[in-house]
């Protein structure tokens, strides 16, 4: 369950009702909690809690309100308030990420390319695959990559092959009609790593976020259950051992990973599904390319390379580029040169993405853990380092040097994402929050958190709440077997007297769970809690 914490703290999020509670609060430093706080913080539920809570108007620095906001809570995903504002800063907000294509050899006059393809990962998270074609990116409230701990997502409408073939036509269009030696993925930018939330293995070449989507969809009663999956590709196996039941049964849909590449469906789904989803109308479910059992681990670390390899291939086979390299094989990353020894003239292709600002957004409103990631390692590479280690150090020291944030007031050991170590005080949120509204990257920034009963992982939270578009804050939980270790909700209040808040409401320890209601009950709780700020102020 601690794996999924961030996927369920988002499925939580996204139900009707509003809120987090708490219970032992200790002493305020600034005035007294309101009343209607604190009767929500002295539910039994928060008897062994620990809350923090800190409120302060973004124009004044006046602090509203203050709880235990030094002591340091488990954050859960409103870490990635930190790892995002620091690369958004760093690249800032119109940077784009360019991915070439260049070839080793001559071609001849037959448009032979005596020699290898060569497309050089530069981490870009999509690689077009969530292209709009506006210079925004695809993004829906119930995302492919929660859809297993969710029970069902909404597929973005772009090809997750778009970025791909765009450059498969580049390099038709440069005159190449064959490759005679073989196409490689350049994934030396930094070395694959895995963190702690959810096993990720962070690469620098991603496709589709490194998934296989699954969709199963009902027949009829005794037949076969149609199953489809994108990308549709050699790259990947999908043996579907799916029935159809009739109406009224049970529906229980299996995904095994038999290997990084391939996968069985199997199980039954009822005449008359209907998915746990506001919204959602088929079951989605998803493979994961760094299949992350160990046994497995160094296949899948080579896997989303050899997985890509094979994708552009079939994008060159689509533009008309044949390719003597066989299809379906392991990324021959011994042929490739030196690194940074690639001429400007031997460019072929080159993929454009939109602009960092709407990485932004894409990892904040869906709480995206591999992008907060690989983020955080970009940052570190503008740095000059490549490892995650050397990245959070680069990030600490800008933290505290440049950002001015108590060193004390954070500690984030192993990863970008959140879950399970991140810890920070409400304090130190707040002063990064506060920070961030003076820079030039504040609009897109606040532009890139969910907000309360509109979007992202506040979508269905708070609908009918008098602070609905009122609230723009990053959601964070943490599970750790029957216990909800962290619940926190992080960023700003546009109050009924026109004032702008910054806050950050953490609870840890907010006691057992015996099923999802107990979980909802707190989120509620927190809700409630953000629009009594914001009707009092």
């Amino acid at each position: 369950m601690q794996a999924r914490c961030k996927l369920v703290g988002m499925f939580f999020s996204f139900l009707f009702a509003l809120g987090v509670s708490m219970a032992s609060f200790g002493q305020t430093n600034v005035g007294d909690l309101p009343s209607e706080i604190q009767s929500i913080m002295a539910k039994p539920r928060y008897s062994e809690a620990t809350w923090a809570l800190r409120v302060v108007d973004v124009k004044s620095g006046k602090v509203i309100y203050d709880l235990n906001s030094q002591e340091k809570l488990l954050t859960g995903s409103v870490r990635k308030l930190y790892s995002v504002a620091v690369t958004l800063n760093q690249l800032g907000t119109d940077y784009r990420f360019k991915t070439p294509v260049f070839r080793t050899g001559e071609v001849d006059g037959s448009g032979d390319l005596r020699g290898d393809l060569v497309l050089v990962a530069k981490g870009d998270l999509t690689m077009g695959g969530r292209d709009n074609g506006d210079d925004t990116l695809a993004i829906t409230d119930f995302d492919h990559n929660d859809a297993n701990a969710l029970g069902g997502a909404i597929l973005t409408a772009p090809d997750p092959l778009a970025g791909l073939d765009k450059l498969a036509q580049q390099v038709a269009a440069s005159g190449i009609t064959k490759v005679s030696g073989d196409v490689i993925i350049d994934d030396r930018l930094f070395e694959a790593f895995r963190v702690p939330n959810q096993k990720l293995l962070i690469t620098p070449i991603v496709v589709n976020d490194n998934r296989i989507d699954v969709t199963v969809l009902p027949t009829q009663p005794g037949e076969w259950a149609q199953v489809e999956w994108r990308p549709h590709t050699a790259a990947f196996n999908v043996i579907s051992q799916v029935t159809t039941v009739a109406a009224g049964g049970k529906t229980d849909v299996t995904l095994i990973q038999v290997s990084p590449k391939e996968g069985i469906v199997k199980g039954q789904i009822a005449m008359d599904y209907v998915s746990p989803l506001p919204g959602v109308k088929t079951l989605v479910q998803t493979f994961r390319l760094d299949y992350p059992e160990p046994a497995q681990d160094a296949a899948a670390s080579d896997y989303p390379a050899t997985f890509a390899r094979t994708t552009f291939i079939e994008s060159l086979q689509r533009a008309g580029v044949k390719v003597r390299g066989p299809l379906v094989g392991p990324n021959p990353s011994n042929k490739l040169p030196p690194p940074n020894s690639y001429w400007a003239d031997s460019q072929v292709a080159e993929l454009v993405s939109a602009p960092y600002a709407q990485y932004s957004k894409l990892i904040l409103k869906i709480s995206h853990n591999l992008g907060a990631n690989l983020s955080l390692m970009l940052f570190g590479l503008a740095h000059g380092v490549n490892t995650m280690p050397d990245a959070l150090e680069e990030e600490r020291s800008t933290l505290t040097g440049q950002y001015g944030l108590n060193g004390e007031g954070f500690y984030f050991p192993t990863n970008g994402s959140g879950s399970p170590d991140s810890m920070a005080s409400a304090a130190t949120t707040v002063d990064l929050l506060t920070f961030m509204a003076g820079q030039p990257t504040f609009p897109a920034y606040f532009d890139a958190l969910p907000i309360l009963g509109v979007d992202g992982s506040l979508a269905e939270i708070g609908i009918d709440s008098p602070a609905r578009g009122k609230v723009f804050a990053k959601t964070g939980t943490f599970l750790d077997g029957d216990k909800i270790k962290a619940q926190a909700l992080a960023g700003y209040i546009d109050t009924r007297s026109g004032r702008r808040l910054a806050y950050a409401l953490f609870v840890n320890d907010a006691g057992e769970i015996t099923g999802i209601p107990d979980v909802i009950d707190v989120i509620q709780d927190e809700g409630k809690i953000s629009t009594i700020i914001q009707q009092l102020n």
